[in-house]
Protein backbone atom coordinates (compact mmCIF):
# COMPACT_ATOMS: atom_id res chain seq x y z
CA UNK A 1 0.00 0.00 0.00
CA UNK A 2 1.11 3.46 -1.03
CA UNK A 3 1.66 5.99 1.99
CA UNK A 4 -0.84 8.94 1.82
CA UNK A 5 0.34 11.89 0.68
CA UNK A 6 -0.19 15.18 3.16
CA UNK A 7 -0.71 17.91 1.43
CA UNK A 8 -1.49 21.21 3.71
CA UNK A 9 -0.93 24.20 1.92
CA UNK A 10 -3.70 26.22 3.09
CA UNK A 11 -2.81 25.66 7.06
CA UNK A 12 1.12 25.99 6.06
CA UNK A 13 -0.33 29.62 4.81
CA UNK A 14 -2.41 30.23 7.70
CA UNK A 15 0.63 29.81 10.10
CA UNK A 16 3.08 31.91 7.90
CA UNK A 17 1.04 34.73 8.35
CA UNK A 18 -0.25 34.23 11.78
CA UNK A 19 3.74 34.85 12.50
CA UNK A 20 3.92 38.03 9.43
CA UNK A 21 6.46 36.22 7.58
CA UNK A 22 6.99 35.99 4.32
CA UNK A 23 7.83 32.68 2.52
CA UNK A 24 11.65 33.39 2.52
CA UNK A 25 11.37 34.20 6.13
CA UNK A 26 9.56 31.25 6.91
CA UNK A 27 11.94 28.86 4.73
CA UNK A 28 15.14 30.03 6.59
CA UNK A 29 13.34 29.36 9.72
CA UNK A 30 12.85 26.53 8.55
CA UNK A 31 16.01 25.24 6.65
CA UNK A 32 14.04 25.06 3.55
CA UNK A 33 14.46 27.10 -0.11
CA UNK A 34 11.50 29.92 -0.42
CA UNK A 35 11.00 27.71 -3.94
CA UNK A 36 9.80 24.39 -1.74
CA UNK A 37 7.28 26.38 0.28
CA UNK A 38 6.08 28.27 -2.37
CA UNK A 39 4.93 24.37 -3.93
CA UNK A 40 4.30 23.15 -0.25
CA UNK A 41 1.56 25.86 -0.10
CA UNK A 42 0.59 25.16 -3.52
CA UNK A 43 -0.26 21.84 -2.89
CA UNK A 44 2.49 20.97 -5.61
CA UNK A 45 4.62 18.76 -2.98
CA UNK A 46 3.37 16.71 -0.24
CA UNK A 47 4.59 17.26 3.52
CA UNK A 48 7.42 15.22 4.36
CA UNK A 49 7.83 14.10 8.06
CA UNK A 50 11.09 16.13 8.71
CA UNK A 51 9.50 19.11 7.75
CA UNK A 52 6.08 18.19 9.89
CA UNK A 53 8.64 17.95 13.20
CA UNK A 54 10.12 20.98 11.96
CA UNK A 55 7.18 23.18 11.98
CA UNK A 56 6.18 21.63 15.63
CA UNK A 57 9.55 22.67 17.14
CA UNK A 58 10.20 26.13 15.45
CA UNK A 59 6.30 27.08 16.40
CA UNK A 60 5.02 25.33 18.75
CA UNK A 61 2.17 23.49 17.02
CA UNK A 62 0.53 20.30 17.29
CA UNK A 63 1.44 18.35 14.58
CA UNK A 64 -1.99 16.56 14.59
CA UNK A 65 -3.66 20.54 14.34
CA UNK A 66 -1.25 20.75 11.32
CA UNK A 67 -2.71 17.35 9.10
CA UNK A 68 -6.32 17.35 10.52
CA UNK A 69 -7.96 17.73 7.46
CA UNK A 70 -11.80 18.86 7.54
CA UNK A 71 -11.15 19.92 3.52
CA UNK A 72 -14.31 16.78 2.65
CA UNK A 73 -17.10 18.10 5.36
CA UNK A 74 -16.68 21.76 4.30
CA UNK A 75 -16.73 20.79 0.52
CA UNK A 76 -20.07 19.14 1.58
CA UNK A 77 -21.05 22.22 2.97
CA UNK A 78 -20.22 24.76 0.48
CA UNK A 79 -21.98 22.27 -2.04
CA UNK A 80 -24.98 22.25 0.07
CA UNK A 81 -24.72 26.10 0.41
CA UNK A 82 -24.72 26.72 -3.14
CA UNK A 83 -27.53 25.01 -3.98
CA UNK A 84 -29.39 27.84 -2.55
CA UNK A 85 -31.63 29.65 -5.02
CA UNK A 86 -29.65 33.09 -4.59
CA UNK A 87 -26.57 30.96 -6.51
CA UNK A 88 -28.67 29.99 -9.50
CA UNK A 89 -27.44 32.62 -11.92
CA UNK A 90 -23.82 31.57 -11.77
CA UNK A 91 -23.63 28.78 -9.30
CA UNK A 92 -20.17 27.68 -9.25
CA UNK A 93 -19.01 24.35 -10.03
CA UNK A 94 -17.14 21.23 -7.83
CA UNK A 95 -13.78 22.25 -8.86
CA UNK A 96 -14.31 25.90 -7.87
CA UNK A 97 -15.38 24.83 -4.97
CA UNK A 98 -12.44 22.85 -4.23
CA UNK A 99 -10.27 25.45 -5.46
CA UNK A 100 -11.36 27.77 -2.86
CA UNK A 101 -10.83 25.45 -0.08
CA UNK A 102 -7.23 24.06 -1.35
CA UNK A 103 -6.44 28.56 -1.85
CA UNK A 104 -9.10 30.54 0.11
CA UNK A 105 -10.37 28.18 2.64
CA UNK A 106 -10.87 31.29 5.28
CA UNK A 107 -12.57 33.02 2.64
CA UNK A 108 -14.79 29.72 1.69
CA UNK A 109 -15.72 29.36 5.51
CA UNK A 110 -16.59 32.82 6.14
CA UNK A 111 -18.65 32.17 2.85
CA UNK A 112 -20.62 29.52 4.92
CA UNK A 113 -21.02 32.03 7.74
CA UNK A 114 -21.87 34.21 5.80
CA UNK A 115 -24.74 31.66 4.27
CA UNK A 116 -26.10 30.25 7.49
CA UNK A 117 -26.76 34.51 8.74
CA UNK A 118 -28.89 34.69 5.37
CA UNK A 119 -30.64 31.47 6.38
CA UNK A 120 -31.50 32.37 9.57
CA UNK A 121 -32.64 35.91 8.89
CA UNK A 122 -34.80 34.24 6.48
CA UNK A 123 -36.33 31.82 8.74
CA UNK A 124 -37.00 34.72 10.90
CA UNK A 125 -38.55 37.00 8.01
CA UNK A 126 -40.80 34.39 7.11
CA UNK A 127 -41.89 33.83 11.12
CA UNK A 128 -42.16 37.56 11.03
CA UNK A 129 -44.45 37.57 7.76
CA UNK A 130 -46.53 34.88 9.10
CA UNK A 131 -44.97 32.03 6.68
CA UNK A 132 -45.57 34.47 3.55
CA UNK A 133 -42.79 33.39 1.06
CA UNK A 134 -43.42 36.46 -1.27
CA UNK A 135 -43.89 38.82 1.59
CA UNK A 136 -40.53 37.48 2.77
CA UNK A 137 -39.03 38.04 -0.28
CA UNK A 138 -40.48 41.91 -0.50
CA UNK A 139 -38.92 42.34 2.77
CA UNK A 140 -35.59 42.06 1.47
CA UNK A 141 -36.08 42.95 -2.16
CA UNK A 142 -33.49 45.54 -3.28
CA UNK A 143 -35.27 48.98 -3.18
CA UNK A 144 -34.60 51.52 -6.04
CA UNK A 145 -32.18 53.44 -4.18
CA UNK A 146 -30.16 50.38 -3.73
CA UNK A 147 -30.63 49.17 -6.91
CA UNK A 148 -28.85 53.51 -8.01
CA UNK A 149 -26.52 53.08 -5.73
CA UNK A 150 -25.48 49.57 -7.60
CA UNK A 151 -25.46 50.93 -10.85
CA UNK A 152 -23.51 53.41 -10.14
CA UNK A 153 -20.78 51.70 -8.01
CA UNK A 154 -20.53 48.90 -10.44
CA UNK A 155 -19.63 51.60 -13.32
CA UNK A 156 -16.92 53.13 -10.80
CA UNK A 157 -19.24 56.47 -10.96
CA UNK A 158 -18.64 57.22 -14.45
CA UNK A 159 -20.36 56.88 -17.55
CA UNK A 160 -18.09 57.72 -20.40
CA UNK A 161 -21.21 57.72 -23.11
CA UNK A 162 -23.02 60.27 -21.19
CA UNK A 163 -19.48 62.44 -20.54
CA UNK A 164 -19.21 62.70 -24.46
CA UNK A 165 -22.87 63.46 -25.34
CA UNK A 166 -22.49 65.70 -22.46
CA UNK A 167 -19.61 67.64 -24.29
CA UNK A 168 -21.11 67.35 -27.31
CA UNK A 169 -24.02 69.18 -25.75
CA UNK A 170 -23.16 72.84 -26.15
CA UNK A 171 -22.17 72.30 -30.04
CA UNK A 172 -18.44 73.89 -29.19
CA UNK A 173 -20.54 77.26 -27.85
CA UNK A 174 -18.88 79.56 -24.93
CA UNK A 175 -21.60 80.08 -23.16
CA UNK A 176 -21.47 82.44 -19.66
CA UNK A 177 -22.79 81.34 -16.71
CA UNK A 178 -24.92 83.55 -16.14
CA UNK A 179 -26.17 83.42 -19.80
CA UNK A 180 -27.01 79.53 -19.58
CA UNK A 181 -30.56 79.93 -18.52
CA UNK A 182 -31.85 81.74 -21.38
CA UNK A 183 -29.50 79.51 -23.66
CA UNK A 184 -31.09 76.52 -22.56
CA UNK A 185 -34.80 77.49 -22.91
CA UNK A 186 -33.94 78.81 -26.19
CA UNK A 187 -32.72 75.30 -27.00
CA UNK A 188 -35.65 73.29 -25.81
CA UNK A 189 -37.96 75.92 -27.30
CA UNK A 190 -36.29 75.56 -31.09
CA UNK A 191 -35.02 72.14 -30.75
CA UNK A 192 -37.51 70.29 -28.91
CA UNK A 193 -40.45 72.60 -29.38
CA UNK A 194 -40.86 72.66 -25.35
CA UNK A 195 -41.57 75.96 -23.89
CA UNK A 196 -40.06 76.86 -20.06
CA UNK A 197 -42.51 78.83 -17.29
CA UNK A 198 -41.85 79.81 -13.84
CA UNK A 199 -44.67 78.77 -11.59
CA UNK A 200 -45.82 80.48 -7.91
CA UNK A 201 -44.71 78.33 -5.30
CA UNK A 202 -48.51 77.77 -4.17
CA UNK A 203 -49.61 76.61 -7.76
CA UNK A 204 -47.04 73.72 -7.65
CA UNK A 205 -47.99 71.86 -4.26
CA UNK A 206 -44.73 71.02 -3.02
CA UNK A 207 -43.08 70.62 -6.35
CA UNK A 208 -39.74 71.45 -7.78
CA UNK A 209 -40.42 71.16 -11.24
CA UNK A 210 -43.21 69.35 -13.53
CA UNK A 211 -42.93 68.27 -16.86
CA UNK A 212 -46.00 68.53 -19.11
CA UNK A 213 -45.33 66.00 -21.65
CA UNK A 214 -48.94 67.06 -23.22
CA UNK A 215 -48.77 70.66 -23.56
CA UNK A 216 -44.61 70.39 -24.18
CA UNK A 217 -43.77 72.84 -21.11
CA UNK A 218 -41.64 72.63 -18.30
CA UNK A 219 -43.30 74.20 -15.06
CA UNK A 220 -39.80 75.51 -12.84
CA UNK A 221 -41.24 76.40 -9.08
CA UNK A 222 -39.89 80.35 -7.78
CA UNK A 223 -38.38 78.64 -5.01
CA UNK A 224 -35.03 76.89 -6.96
CA UNK A 225 -32.54 79.64 -7.06
CA UNK A 226 -30.45 80.38 -10.20
CA UNK A 227 -28.05 77.18 -10.12
CA UNK A 228 -31.07 74.91 -9.46
CA UNK A 229 -33.47 76.29 -12.21
CA UNK A 230 -30.20 75.56 -14.58
CA UNK A 231 -29.66 72.15 -13.58
CA UNK A 232 -33.67 71.11 -13.29
CA UNK A 233 -33.88 72.12 -17.25
CA UNK A 234 -30.45 70.54 -18.29
CA UNK A 235 -32.01 67.49 -16.17
CA UNK A 236 -35.01 67.30 -18.98
CA UNK A 237 -33.19 67.69 -21.47
CA UNK A 238 -30.77 65.18 -20.94
CA UNK A 239 -34.07 62.92 -20.23
CA UNK A 240 -35.45 63.73 -23.17
CA UNK A 241 -32.40 64.19 -25.89
CA UNK A 242 -30.48 60.95 -23.83
CA UNK A 243 -33.09 58.54 -23.52
CA UNK A 244 -31.58 56.24 -25.88
CA UNK A 245 -28.16 56.33 -24.12
CA UNK A 246 -29.53 55.92 -20.55
CA UNK A 247 -32.00 53.46 -21.66
CA UNK A 248 -29.18 51.51 -22.82
CA UNK A 249 -26.99 51.88 -19.50
CA UNK A 250 -30.18 50.73 -17.47
CA UNK A 251 -30.54 47.49 -19.83
CA UNK A 252 -26.90 46.68 -20.04
CA UNK A 253 -26.58 46.94 -16.50
CA UNK A 254 -29.59 44.01 -15.94
CA UNK A 255 -31.73 46.21 -14.15
CA UNK A 256 -35.36 45.53 -14.29
CA UNK A 257 -38.71 46.51 -12.61
CA UNK A 258 -40.57 49.84 -13.32
CA UNK A 259 -39.63 51.48 -10.52
CA UNK A 260 -36.04 50.64 -10.61
CA UNK A 261 -35.87 52.30 -14.29
CA UNK A 262 -37.47 55.32 -13.14
CA UNK A 263 -35.16 55.57 -10.45
CA UNK A 264 -32.05 54.74 -12.16
CA UNK A 265 -33.20 57.04 -15.27
CA UNK A 266 -33.66 60.29 -13.13
CA UNK A 267 -29.96 59.66 -11.61
CA UNK A 268 -28.43 59.19 -15.20
CA UNK A 269 -29.88 62.23 -16.51
CA UNK A 270 -28.72 64.26 -12.97
CA UNK A 271 -25.33 62.81 -14.01
CA UNK A 272 -26.08 64.00 -17.74
CA UNK A 273 -26.90 67.41 -16.53
CA UNK A 274 -23.87 67.68 -14.26
CA UNK A 275 -21.53 66.32 -16.79
CA UNK A 276 -22.91 69.25 -19.20
CA UNK A 277 -23.17 72.12 -16.63
CA UNK A 278 -19.31 71.11 -14.88
CA UNK A 279 -17.31 69.53 -17.92
CA UNK A 280 -15.08 67.02 -17.47
CA UNK A 281 -11.47 68.24 -18.68
CA UNK A 282 -12.07 72.29 -17.44
CA UNK A 283 -14.01 71.11 -14.48
CA UNK A 284 -11.32 68.61 -13.34
CA UNK A 285 -8.27 70.86 -14.24
CA UNK A 286 -10.05 73.99 -12.14
CA UNK A 287 -10.13 71.42 -9.41
CA UNK A 288 -6.68 70.10 -9.70
CA UNK A 289 -5.56 73.95 -9.78
CA UNK A 290 -7.20 74.97 -6.84
CA UNK A 291 -7.10 71.90 -4.65
CA UNK A 292 -10.44 70.81 -4.76
CA UNK A 293 -11.68 73.69 -3.41
CA UNK A 294 -15.32 73.37 -3.92
CA UNK A 295 -16.99 76.98 -3.12
CA UNK A 296 -14.49 78.10 -5.68
CA UNK A 297 -15.58 75.43 -8.12
CA UNK A 298 -19.57 75.94 -7.72
CA UNK A 299 -19.01 79.71 -8.02
CA UNK A 300 -16.30 78.95 -11.43
CA UNK A 301 -19.22 76.87 -12.73
CA UNK A 302 -22.77 78.77 -11.30
CA UNK A 303 -23.39 75.76 -9.61
CA UNK A 304 -24.31 74.51 -5.56
CA UNK A 305 -22.13 73.31 -2.63
CA UNK A 306 -23.44 69.96 -3.34
CA UNK A 307 -23.64 69.81 -6.99
CA UNK A 308 -19.52 70.03 -6.61
CA UNK A 309 -19.31 67.08 -4.31
CA UNK A 310 -21.62 64.96 -6.17
CA UNK A 311 -18.97 65.90 -9.73
CA UNK A 312 -16.20 65.26 -8.29
CA UNK A 313 -16.95 61.48 -7.24
CA UNK A 314 -17.33 61.00 -11.61
CA UNK A 315 -14.21 62.16 -12.48
CA UNK A 316 -12.95 58.56 -13.06
CA UNK A 317 -12.26 58.56 -16.78
CA UNK A 318 -9.30 56.22 -17.77
CA UNK A 319 -6.06 58.27 -18.52
CA UNK A 320 -7.57 61.73 -16.33
CA UNK A 321 -8.42 60.64 -13.36
CA UNK A 322 -9.32 62.62 -10.06
CA UNK A 323 -9.04 62.19 -6.72
CA UNK A 324 -11.56 58.97 -5.96
CA UNK A 325 -14.12 60.47 -3.58
CA UNK A 326 -17.39 59.17 -2.15
CA UNK A 327 -20.27 60.83 -1.33
CA UNK A 328 -23.01 60.56 1.15
CA UNK A 329 -25.91 62.97 2.35
CA UNK A 330 -28.26 62.68 5.69
CA UNK A 331 -30.80 64.80 6.94
CA UNK A 332 -31.13 65.99 10.58
CA UNK A 333 -32.06 62.57 11.89
CA UNK A 334 -29.56 60.96 10.05
CA UNK A 335 -31.17 59.21 7.87
CA UNK A 336 -29.13 58.56 4.52
CA UNK A 337 -30.75 60.37 1.58
CA UNK A 338 -28.09 60.24 -1.05
CA UNK A 339 -24.84 58.08 -1.67
CA UNK A 340 -22.30 57.95 -4.43
CA UNK A 341 -19.29 56.16 -4.10
CA UNK A 342 -15.79 55.46 -5.59
CA UNK A 343 -13.68 54.41 -3.15
CA UNK A 344 -13.60 51.48 -0.88
CA UNK A 345 -15.15 53.02 1.89
CA UNK A 346 -18.26 51.22 2.65
CA UNK A 347 -21.48 53.62 3.09
CA UNK A 348 -24.64 53.44 4.99
CA UNK A 349 -27.56 52.31 3.23
CA UNK A 350 -30.02 53.19 5.89
CA UNK A 351 -29.92 55.95 8.72
CA UNK A 352 -27.35 56.04 11.55
CA UNK A 353 -24.06 56.61 10.02
CA UNK A 354 -21.68 56.73 12.73
CA UNK A 355 -22.40 59.59 15.43
CA UNK A 356 -18.37 59.86 16.24
CA UNK A 357 -18.31 61.43 12.39
CA UNK A 358 -18.30 65.12 11.83
CA UNK A 359 -21.01 65.25 8.98
CA UNK A 360 -23.65 65.64 11.80
CA UNK A 361 -21.63 68.31 14.03
CA UNK A 362 -21.94 69.99 10.77
CA UNK A 363 -25.72 70.70 11.51
CA UNK A 364 -24.77 72.41 14.98
CA UNK A 365 -22.46 74.60 12.28
CA UNK A 366 -24.78 75.81 9.54
CA UNK A 367 -22.33 76.77 5.78
CA UNK A 368 -19.08 75.86 7.80
CA UNK A 369 -16.74 73.61 6.30
CA UNK A 370 -15.71 70.82 8.68
CA UNK A 371 -12.70 68.27 7.85
CA UNK A 372 -12.07 65.11 9.62
CA UNK A 373 -10.02 62.41 9.39
CA UNK A 374 -11.28 58.89 9.88
CA UNK A 375 -10.55 55.34 10.39
CA UNK A 376 -13.09 52.37 9.93
CA UNK A 377 -12.99 48.75 11.83
CA UNK A 378 -10.97 47.64 9.35
CA UNK A 379 -8.12 50.23 9.67
CA UNK A 380 -8.45 52.00 6.22
CA UNK A 381 -8.12 55.79 7.15
CA UNK A 382 -10.16 58.67 5.26
CA UNK A 383 -10.00 62.70 4.83
CA UNK A 384 -13.74 63.71 5.10
CA UNK A 385 -15.21 67.12 4.52
CA UNK A 386 -18.30 67.65 5.92
CA UNK A 387 -21.02 70.82 5.25
CA UNK A 388 -24.73 71.57 5.74
CA UNK A 389 -26.38 72.47 2.61
CA UNK A 390 -29.93 73.76 2.27
CA UNK A 391 -33.16 72.84 0.36
CA UNK A 392 -35.88 74.99 -1.24
CA UNK A 393 -37.95 76.60 0.72
CA UNK A 394 -41.67 76.07 0.02
CA UNK A 395 -43.40 77.32 2.47
CA UNK A 396 -43.57 77.87 6.26
CA UNK A 397 -43.73 74.07 7.22
CA UNK A 398 -40.01 73.62 4.80
CA UNK A 399 -38.30 76.11 6.53
CA UNK A 400 -34.53 75.34 7.98
CA UNK A 401 -34.77 71.91 5.42
CA UNK A 402 -31.43 71.28 5.77
CA UNK A 403 -29.42 68.38 5.22
CA UNK A 404 -25.47 67.86 5.66
CA UNK A 405 -23.25 66.54 2.91
CA UNK A 406 -19.55 64.58 3.46
CA UNK A 407 -16.73 64.38 0.61
CA UNK A 408 -14.37 61.71 1.46
CA UNK A 409 -11.19 60.19 -0.04
CA UNK A 410 -8.51 57.84 0.86
CA UNK A 411 -5.99 59.66 3.59
CA UNK A 412 -3.09 58.85 0.81
CA UNK A 413 -5.00 61.84 -1.18
CA UNK A 414 -5.58 64.05 1.71
CA UNK A 415 -2.13 66.16 0.25
CA UNK A 416 -4.05 67.25 -2.58
CA UNK A 417 -7.27 68.63 -0.66
CA UNK A 418 -7.36 72.31 -0.04
CA UNK A 419 -9.08 71.34 3.72
CA UNK A 420 -6.10 69.22 4.99
CA UNK A 421 -3.77 71.94 4.98
CA UNK A 422 -3.64 72.79 8.08
CA UNK A 423 -3.35 69.79 9.28
CA UNK A 424 -0.50 67.17 9.92
CA UNK A 425 -1.56 64.20 8.26
CA UNK A 426 -1.14 60.87 9.69
CA UNK A 427 -1.00 62.40 12.98
CA UNK A 428 -2.67 59.84 14.88
CA UNK A 429 -4.17 62.28 17.33
CA UNK A 430 -6.20 63.64 14.71
CA UNK A 431 -8.06 60.13 13.65
CA UNK A 432 -11.30 59.89 14.70
CA UNK A 433 -12.71 55.69 14.95
CA UNK A 434 -15.85 55.59 13.37
CA UNK A 435 -18.12 52.54 11.82
CA UNK A 436 -20.52 52.08 9.07
CA UNK A 437 -23.44 52.52 12.11
CA UNK A 438 -24.00 50.82 15.41
CA UNK A 439 -25.77 48.03 14.47
CA UNK A 440 -22.75 46.91 12.12
CA UNK A 441 -19.69 47.86 14.18
CA UNK A 442 -17.60 46.03 16.27
CA UNK A 443 -15.80 48.25 18.21
CA UNK A 444 -16.25 47.85 21.69
CA UNK A 445 -16.17 50.13 24.51
CA UNK A 446 -17.79 53.21 22.34
CA UNK A 447 -19.37 55.98 23.96
CA UNK A 448 -21.23 56.45 21.68
CA UNK A 449 -22.48 52.81 20.93
CA UNK A 450 -26.95 53.46 20.69
CA UNK A 451 -27.39 49.62 19.45
CA UNK A 452 -26.44 46.03 20.36
CA UNK A 453 -24.59 45.14 16.95
CA UNK A 454 -26.39 41.73 15.41
CA UNK A 455 -22.90 39.65 14.64
CA UNK A 456 -21.23 40.29 18.14
CA UNK A 457 -22.17 39.57 21.93
CA UNK A 458 -20.10 42.60 23.77
CA UNK A 459 -19.72 41.70 27.03
CA UNK A 460 -22.19 42.33 29.87
CA UNK A 461 -21.03 41.97 33.84
CA UNK A 462 -23.70 42.85 36.30
CA UNK A 463 -21.60 43.88 38.56
CA UNK A 464 -19.81 46.79 36.21
CA UNK A 465 -21.53 49.44 34.74
CA UNK A 466 -19.72 51.01 30.92
CA UNK A 467 -20.01 53.86 29.01
CA UNK A 468 -23.38 52.61 27.94
CA UNK A 469 -25.71 50.43 29.20
CA UNK A 470 -24.98 47.89 25.76
CA UNK A 471 -21.40 46.92 26.86
CA UNK A 472 -19.83 46.76 30.75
Amino acid sequence: MKPQKNFVGPRLRQLRREHGQTQAEMAAALGLSPAYINLLENNQRSLSVQVLLGLTDVYGVDWRDILKDDTPAALADLRNAVQDPIFAADRPDLEELRAALDHCPNLARSLLTLHKTHRAMSERLLAVTGGEADAAQRAVASNPETVVHDLFRANQNHFDALERAAEAFRDGEEIETGEFYGWLKHRLDTRLGISVQGAAITAMRNALRYYNERGRVIMLSDGLDYPNKVFQLTHVTGLLEQRETIDGLIANAGVTGARAEARCRVELANYFAAAVLMPYAPFLAEAEATRYDIDHLAARFGVSFEQVCHRLTTLQRKGAQGVPFFFLRIDKAGNVTKRFNATAFHLAQYGGACPRWDIHMSFRTPGRVIPQFVEMPDGTRYFTVNRTVDRPVLGRMSQDNRLAVTLGCAIEHASKIVYARPFQIGDPDLIAPIGINCRLCPRQACAQRAHQPLHLELPIDEHRRGETRFES
